[in-house]
C-alpha cells in the first residue's frame, strides 16, 4: 500500500483534502495531508521557502513513511519537487497537481510573466504575506459557488517569503518518477518547463477536464486518478 502525502497550493492547508482523503484511505492506503508552516491552523509560524521543504520531509521521517506518493498542488509543487529529491527512497513517485515545478536558484514568483512583480508589491503591502485571492480569481474552474464560498472562508494570508525565496534542487527534477496532472479547463497546455520536463522517460502526463482546485471540483476523480497512480 502507497502512502499519500497531500500538500495543498497557497493560502490552503490539509483541510483542502478533506474531499479526497476518504476515497484513498478507503482503498487500504495511507493518507497524509499536510498543512505548511504560516497556514491555516500553523498561522503564525514563521516560514521561508527552506520551511516549507522541511515541513515535508519532516513528515516523511517522523512517520517513517515508505512507497510515499507525494502530491503538491499549485504552489506546493516548488517545495514538493525540491522535498522529494531529499525523501531518496521512500519516494515512490512525485505528483505534480496542476502545480508549479521549481527551478534551481529560481523563486515561485519568478514564472510570472512580470516576473513577480505585482505579488512582491502585493506582499510589501500586506505586511510580508500575500492576500486571501477574491471570489473572482476563483471563476471559471468548475467549481459550483458554495465550493468557492469554502475556499475563500478557509484560506489564509500566504507567507510571501516562501514564494520569493529562491529553490535549491539537489536532484534534477527529470531524473524523479514523476506525474504531472494538467488541469485543462481555461488552460489546456502544459507551460514550457513542465513540456520540457515530460520529455524525461521518468514523467508522464495526465489530464483532467477541470480547473485548477480539482480536489473540491473532482475529487473522487481527482482519488481515482491517484489511486491508479500509486498501482503503475
Amino acid at each position: 500500500m502507497a502512502n499519500f502525502v497531500l500538500v495543498a497550493g497557497a493560502r490552503l492547508g490539509s483541510w483542502a483534502w478533506d474531499d479526497v482523503v476518504p476515497y484513498l484511505g478507503a482503498a487500504g492506503h495511507g493518507v497524509h495531508p499536510l498543512t505548511l508552516s504560516g497556514l491555516a491552523e500553523k498561522r503564525g509560524v514563521p516560514a521561508g521557502q527552506r520551511t516549507h521543504v522541511q515541513d515535508i520531509v519532516d513528515e516523511v521521517e517522523r512517520q517513517d513513511l515508505r512507497d510515499v506518493v507525494l502530491v503538491g498542488h499549485s504552489y506546493s509543487g516548488i517545495p514538493s519537487g525540491q522535498a522529494a529529491g531529499r525523501i531518496g527512497d521512500p519516494l515512490a513517485r512525485m505528483v505534480f497537481l496542476d502545480a508549479s515545478v521549481p527551478t534551481d536558484g529560481e523563486p515561485f514568483v519568478s514564472a510570472w510573466p512580470d516576473g513577480g512583480a505585482m505579488v512582491r508589491a502585493s506582499i510589501a503591502e500586506n505586511g510580508g504575506f500575500w492576500p486571501v485571492a477574491p471570489v473572482a480569481h476563483f471563476e471559471g474552474h468548475g467549481l459550483t459557488d458554495e465550493q468557492i464560498a469554502r475556499i475563500v472562508a478557509g484560506s489564509t494570508p500566504h507567507p510571501g517569503a516562501t514564494l520569493t525565496e529562491p529553490a535549491v534542487l539537489g536532484v534534477p527534477l527529470g531524473g524523479l518518477p514523476s506525474t504531472y496532472i494538467k488541469c485543462t479547463l481555461g488552460d489546456p497546455e502544459p507551460s514550457d518547463d513542465v513540456a520540457e520536463l515530460l520529455t524525461s522517460e521518468h514523467w508522464r502526463l495526465i489530464e483532467m477536464n477541470t480547473g485548477h482546485w480539482p480536489m473540491f471540483s473532482r475529487p473522487r476523480e481527482l482519488a481515482r486518478i491517484l489511486l491508479d497512480i500509486a498501482g503503475a
